[in-house]
Parts: C-alpha cells; sequence; structure tokens
C-alpha cells in the first residue's frame, strides 16, 4: 500500500463519516437552536426543555435516513473489499 491509497482511503473514510452523520449532527442543531431562542424569549430555564426534543427529533430522523446511510457505508465497504487484491499486491 502507497502512501498517496493510505491517505485517500483516509480522506474517503473520514468524508463518508461526516456525511453519513451530517443529518443528525444538523436535526439537532437545528431543534437546539430553536429551543435555545424559545427558552430566551419565554425566560424557562428547564433543562429537559431542551433535552428531550432533541432526541425525539435525532430519533425521528435516523428512522428517515438510516436506509440512505445504511447504503453509503456499504457502498464504502464494498470498494474497499475491491481494492484488497491490488494492495496485496
Amino acid at each position: 500500500m502507497t502512501q498517496e491509497l493510505a491517505l485517500y482511503l483516509t480522506s474517503q473514510a473520514l468524508t463518508t463519516a461526516l456525511i453519513v452523520s451530517a443529518p443528525l449532527l444538523l436535526a439537532g442543531l437545528v431543534v437546539g437552536v430553536a429551543i435555545s431562542m424559545f427558552q430566551a424569549v419565554t425566560q424557562i430555564n428547564e433543562m429537559t426543555l431542551s433535552f428531550i426534543p432533541k432526541i425525539v427529533v435525532t430519533a425521528f430522523v435516523l428512522l428517515l435516513t438510516i436506509p440512505w446511510m445504511a447504503a453509503k457505508v456499504t457502498d464504502f465497504v464494498h470498494y474497499i473489499f475491491e481494492i484488497i487484491p491490488q494492495v496485496s499486491r
């Protein structure tokens, strides 16, 4: 395995991880900001008010995107297995 190939595979792995995790992180971010703005306007400082909606929205987004996430990760793993014979030479 060359140094360039190792760098490329690491880059692809990190990119895939970022792309797969992005929907969950963005959903949590949007809900967190919305709840924080609501708490700032109403001056309600309850910890569960910000925690529970983020969990619910994140779980809902996970249920919606899990087939797409699995397909992305599976494609990457298939690519890795396809290049194994080339790397072992």
